[in-house]
C-alpha cells in the first residue's frame, strides 16, 4: 500500500508533463502511452487551458492516429471553443473506431443542440439506448430528458424519468426531478401508481413518499396527502420540505393548527424565510388572533421589506381591531414601494373614512374607481364616504356613474335611493328603493345599514312589506 498516493501521483504527473515538453521541443524523451496523453489534456483542461489541451489532444493523435478516447476528448475541447461541426466531423471518425463509449453520444448530443437540431439529438439519444444498460443507460435517459426539455416535449421528459426509476426505483437524482415535471405536466395519477410500487419495494424511501404526497396534493387530496408527507418525516425527521408542504395542505384543509405546528418545524430546520412567516401569519389572522397573525407579518417583513404585500396584511390585521391610524401607517409603507394598487388605496380610503377625512378618503376611492372601473368594491366604498360627509349630489352622480360602468348593477340603486331620501326626494326615493328590491331583494340589508333609521319612514316599510307578502322573501 502507497504511504502517499497524492504525491506519488503528482509527482508521476510532473514527470509526464516534463516528457511531453521534451517530446514538444524535439528533445530526447520517454515514450508516452496513450493514457499518458489523456491525463496531460485532463490536466490543461482543468486549468482551463484550452489551446495547451487541443495541441496536447494533436499531438497524441499524432502519435495514436486511431484512439476514439483522444478523439473524444478532442471534440470535447472543440465543443469548449464552440467549433461544433468540427466537433461533430471528428465524432463521427471516433464512432468508426469504437461505437459503444458513451461519451461519443453525449458530447454528439450536445453538438447537436449548439447547432439548434433538436430533432436529430433526440433521434441519436433514442437510438443510442438500445446499444447500453445499466448506469449507462441511466445516463442517456437524462440527457434524453435534457433535449426533451429543451425542445419542449415536457411530457417526454417525464416518460424519461420515469423510464430510470423503473429501473433504478432508489435513483435520487430521478426522484428529485419527476416530483417537479409531476406537477407541471399534471400526471398526477401516473405518478401515484409509479411511487406506490417504489415504496411497497423500498417502504423506507422519504423521496417515494414525498412525491407520493406532492403527486396527491397535485390532485387535491389533502387528507391523502397528509398521511404520506407523515411517513416520510417519520423515515426523515428534519426534512424540511416534507413539513413546508403539509403545512400548505393543512392550509387548504383550514386546519390553522395543525399548519402552523409543522410549518413551525420548518423554521426550526432552515433558515428563517418570509413565506414561513407569512403562512403562519395567514393561519392566525384566520384563527382571528390579529396579534399573532401581526407578529408573524412583521417577522416577514424584516426579512423581505420591499414585499409591499406584506405591509398592506399587518394593516388589514389593524383594520380588523379598529386602530386605524397604525392601519395608515402600514398603508403608507405598502404604498411607498406600490402605490397604485387598487386593494391598497381601498384600504387607505376605509381608514381616512372612519377618522373622518372624507376629502382624503374619497380621493382614495375615486383613485379605485378610475383604475378599475368595473369593480363594484371600490364604487360601493366611494358612494358611502359621499353619503356620510353629506355630499348627497355627488353621491346621486356617482351612483349614475357606477351603474353605468358596471352594466348597470342594481345594488347601486339602494344607495341612489338612500342619498335621495337624505336630499328630501322622497318620491324619487321610494321609486328607486322599489327598482331596487323587485332586482336584488337579498341586498336590502346594505340599504338599512346605510340609514338604520329608514325603517321610521312608514312608506318604506309598505313596500318592503308588499314585497315580503307578494314574494315570499
Amino acid at each position: 500500500m502507497r504511504e502517499n498516493p497524492y504525491r506519488e501521483d503528482r509527482e508521476e504527473l510532473k514527470e509526464l508533463l516534463r516528457q511531453y515538453q521534451n517530446l514538444k521541443n524535439g528533445r530526447s524523451h520517454s515514450f508516452l502511452e496513450e493514457e499518458a496523453f489523456e491525463r496531460i489534456i485532463d490536466y490543461f483542461d482543468e486549468k482551463d487551458n484550452i489551446a495547451e489541451a487541443l495541441e496536447a489532444a494533436e499531438t497524441g493523435l499524432q502519435q495514436f492516429p486511431y484512439s476514439s478516447h483522444l478523439m473524444i476528448k478532442k471534440a470535447d475541447l472543440l465543443l469548449a471553443t464552440r467549433k461544433y461541426r468540427e466537433a461533430l466531423d471528428i465524432l463521427e471518425v471516433a464512432e468508426l473506431y469504437d461505437s459503444t463509449d458513451l461519451n461519443l453520444y453525449i458530447l454528439k448530443t450536445d453538438a447537436y443542440l449548439a447547432l439548434d437540431q433538436q430533432a436529430r439529438a433526440v433521434e441519436l439519444l433514442e437510438s443510442a439506448l438500445q446499444l447500453f444498460e445499466g448506469e449507462e443507460k441511466t445516463d442517456l435517459l437524462f440527457e434524453l430528458a435534457d433535449v426533451y426539455d429543451d425542445y419542449e416535449e415536457f411530457d417526454k421528459v417525464f416518460d424519461c424519468l420515469k423510464l430510470v426509476l423503473e429501473a433504478e426505483p432508489t435513483n435520487e437524482e430521478a426522484l428529485y426531478k419527476i416530483c417537479f415535471w409531476t406537477d407541471f405536466t399534471g400526471r398526477n395519477e401516473e405518478s401515484i401508481r409509479l411511487h406506490q410500487q417504489i415504496i411497497e419495494e423500498y417502504p423506507f424511501s422519504e423521496l417515494a413518499w414525498f412525491n407520493l404526497a406532492a403527486a396527491y396534493q397535485g390532485l387535491k387530496l389533502y387528507e391523502k396527502s397528509i398521511d404520506a408527507y407523515q411517513y416520510a418525516v417519520a423515515i426523515d425527521e428534519k426534512f424540511d420540505y416534507a413539513y413546508r408542504n403539509m403545512g400548505d395542505a393543512y392550509l387548504r384543509l383550514r386546519k390553522y393548527r395543525e399548519a402552523i405546528e409543522v410549518l413551525e418545524k420548518v423554521l426550526e430546520l432552515t433558515r428563517p424565510e418570509d413565506v414561513i412567516y407569512e403562512a403562519i401569519g395567514h393561519c392566525y389572522h384566520r384563527m382571528e388572533n390579529y396579534a399573532q397573525a401581526r407578529f408573524h407579518y412583521k417577522k416577514a417583513v424584516h426579512l423581505n421589506p420591499d414585499d409591499s404585500k406584506l405591509h398592506y396584511k399587518i394593516a388589514v390585521t389593524y383594520m380588523l381591531e379598529e386602530q386605524w391610524q397604525p392601519a395608515i401607517k402600514q398603508l403608507e409603507n405598502a404604498m411607498r414601494i406600490h402605490r397604485s394598487i387598487p386593494e391598497y388605496n381601498l384600504a387607505m380610503g376605509e381608514c381616512k373614512m372612519h377618522l373622518n377625512q372624507h376629502k382624503d378618503a374619497i380621493q382614495y376611492f375615486g383613485t379605485v374607481v378610475r383604475q378599475k372601473p368595473k369593480n363594484v368594491a371600490g364604487w360601493e366604498s366611494l358612494i358611502r364616504c359621499l353619503l356620510k360627509a353629506e355630499m348627497y349630489d355627488e353621491a346621486v352622480e356617482q351612483c349614475l356613474s357606477a351603474m353605468k360602468s358596471t352594466d348597470g348593477k342594481p345594488v347601486f340603486l339602494f344607495y341612489y335611493s338612500t342619498a335621495l331620501f337624505a336630499m328630501g326626494k322622497s318620491k324619487d326615493a321610494l321609486q328607486k328603493l322599489e327598482m331596487a328590491m323587485e332586482k336584488v331583494p337579498r341586498l336590502l340589508k346594505k340599504f338599512i345599514d346605510l340609514n338604520p333609521s329608514i325603517l321610521q319612514n312608514n312608506q318604506v316599510v309598505d313596500i318592503l312589506a308588499r314585497y315580503k307578502k307578494g314574494r315570499k322573501i
